[in-house]
């Protein structure tokens, strides 16, 4: 049987906020991202993007491998992880909202701390340091509450946007908040994605339906010992 792949979920990679803050959980503080990324690399694993992934996902080729991603697009991922990633030969996709280039996260507005995003030439950083970028739409739009245009809009115009602005082929997309239905898996697929993840829980196994892929949130609390559980074991897959 083939290895199941983690592929692990992050968002911000910041000095964490005070505890009780909302969404604490999202900030996974420099430190012991780097400790994670080298766990994986002295246990023998690659962490990879999602472009590096894609014939391990296919059940093309097979490896001690864990894909790595970064929902949003936040300044503190090029600051703070890519460096890690660098430090330890691990690449990540990073995915995208394609219409706050060097905005923030108003759609958490009221909720936490408004966090400054990438500009267009931090993102050509991102891209010119060998990372992946993906697409998370234009607006980190709720698929589900929008009608059938719109939600094709919002997935097909984010790849446009993309591709036009940073010179380089987005294969790979992110469903907001992880809501979808099969129509929007549809929709990525049409729109010529090769993958798209959402926030369930669990490893991959490969040949599994490529446009729902489920992932591994590691979170402010995640430390080290969890974390070997959650990408060596099937702690996960029994959470789903």
């Amino acid at each position: 049987m083939s290895r199941p792949i983690p592929i692990l979920m992050y968002h911000q990679v910041d000095a964490p906020p005070p505890r009780g803050t909302p969404l604490r959980g999202l900030v996974v503080s420099p430190e012991s991202f780097s400790r994670q990324m080298g766990l994986l690399r002295l246990l023998g694993y690659r962490g990879l993007s999602l472009r590096d992934l894609e014939p391990y996902l296919a059940g093309e080729r097979q490896g001690k491998v864990v894909g790595i991603t970064f929902d949003d697009g936040y300044r503190n991922n090029l600051t703070h992880a890519l460096p890690a990633l660098q430090r330890h030969g691990h690449t990540a996709t990073c995915y995208a909202v394609s219409g706050q280039f060097g905005g923030r996260n108003i759609w958490d507005e009221g909720l936490v701390a408004q966090t400054p995003l990438m500009t267009q030439a931090e993102w050509q950083r991102w891209r010119d340091a060998g990372m992946d970028i993906g697409s998370h739409t234009r607006s980190h739009a709720s698929l589900p509450d929008l009608d059938g245009p719109a939600a094709r809009e919002e997935i097909e115009g984010s790849r446009r946007d993309l591709e036009q602005a940073l010179g380089c082929e987005v294969r790979h997309f992110c469903y907001p908040y992880g809501r979808h239905t099969p129509e929007h898996a549809a929709m990525a697929r049409a729109a010529g994605y090769r993958t798209a993840t959402t926030t369930q829980r669990g490893r991959v196994q490969p040949g599994e339906d490529p446009y729902t892929l489920r992932r591994i949130m590691v979170a402010c609390s995640t430390n080290l010992v969890l974390f070997a559980a959650k990408v060596l074991t099937g702690y996960e897959d029994r959470r789903r």
